[in-house]
Order: C-alpha cells, then sequence, then structure tokens
C-alpha cells in the first residue's frame, strides 16, 4: 500500500486509540501517584508512551519483512513479558502505599526513567503483532501509521495524567495503593486476553 486515503487515516487512528488504551491506564497510574507532576514532566512521560507505541508497530513490520518465523516464536512471550513488567511495577507501588498507609503525607515514589521505560516496553509490546496487521503497507506507509498512532497515544495519555493528577490529589495516600492495583490489573488484562 502506497496511498493515503481517508480509510488509511481512520484506520490508523482507530489502531492508535486502542493501543493507547492500556498507556492511558498506566498514565492515569501514573498521574495518580504523583499529582502535583509539572507539565513538562507530564508531556515527557505521554511523550515516552507514544514513542513506545510507534516504536514497536515498525519494529513489527520490519520482523515481518526480514525474520518472520523468528517472530512468530516471540510474540508467544509479549503476554508473559507484560504480566511480569506490570506486575513488578504495580506490586512495588502497592507495597510503598500500604507501607506509607500510616503517614500523615506519604510520598510518592518517584517515577524514575528506569520505571517510565519499563510501563512504556510492557504497554506496548503487544503492538508488535500490529506490525503483521500492515505488513502489506510500504516503509513510507507504515511510518505513517506508527507516527499517527503516536501522537493518538500522546493525547490520550496526557488526558490520562491529567485525569490522575486531578483525583490523586483528592485520594492523597491511597493513590499509590490505586495506581498498583490498576498496573496490575493491566498485566492480568493482557495475559489473559491472549489466550482468547
Amino acid at each position: 500500500m502506497n496511498g493515503f486515503d481517508a480509510l488509511f487515516f481512520l484506520n490508523s487512528l482507530l489502531l492508535g486509540v486502542g493501543l493507547a488504551m492500556d498507556a492511558f491506564s498506566v498514565s492515569l497510574a501514573n498521574g495518580l501517584n504523583e499529582p502535583h507532576m509539572k507539565k513538562r514532566k507530564l508531556c515527557g512521560i505521554a511523550g515516552v508512551f507514544a514513542g513506545f507505541q510507534a516504536l514497536m508497530p515498525m519494529t513489527g513490520w520490519f520482523f515481518v519483512h526480514t525474520a518472520a518465523a523468528y517472530f512468530d516464536a516471540f510474540s508467544v512471550c509479549i503476554p508473559w513479558i507484560a504480566l511480569l513488567l506490570l506486575g513488578f511495577l504495580g506490586g512495588k507501588m502497592l507495597f510503598e502505599g500500604i507501607r506509607s498507609h500510616g503517614e500523615e503525607e506519604p510520598s510518592a515514589s518517584a517515577l524514575t526513567l528506569g520505571v517510565l521505560l519499563m510501563q512504556g516496553v510492557a504497554t506496548s509490546i503487544d503492538a508488535l503483532s500490529v506490525g503483521f496487521t500492515i505488513a502489506e503497507y510500504s516503509v513510507l506507509s507504515a511510518a505513517v501509521c506508527a507516527l499517527l498512532v503516536a501522537i493518538v497515544t500522546f493525547c490520550i495519555c496526557v488526558c490520562g495524567l491529567l485525569l490522575g493528577r486531578k483525583f490523586g490529589t483528592r485520594l492523597s495516600g491511597k493513590a499509590s495503593v490505586l495506581g498498583g492495583v490498576i498496573l496490575i490489573a493491566i498485566g492480568l488484562e493482557i495475559f489473559i486476553s491472549s489466550f482468547f
């Protein structure tokens, strides 16, 4: 596929919405955990998620065109990787939230670059398989599709972070516990849905 028509753009935008849902939920959890997050950090977090959501389909597209047999073997591991990463991150947030339960103003665990990158991989790794759905696209069409997915993801994640920030202020110390539960639930959803 080389042309760009209305259907191409619509499909790419809808694909972006579908792929961004896990990143939205994690953004919500991040906002809950850090209710006083600055706008620059907020945009940086959304940018990381958007970057991963663009990178993964392009990586999948590349594998389809170069090493499809290896990707088939790896795709079985994708739900396990997402479950382990999100389970670990969610469990850590949950533990910290419960541990600080008695404190007057619990300190939110810092969202380090390492944690953010793990979240980005965990929420976008299932997008590798999108490379198969766009396999007939030319490299330019695949790149444009990935860019549209990134733009949609960025916007959706900003909304998630803003919502989380707003409710995080109201939830105070319970935010870290709620954020941890959300991350674990996302990991379980990715893992369980892989069987259907």
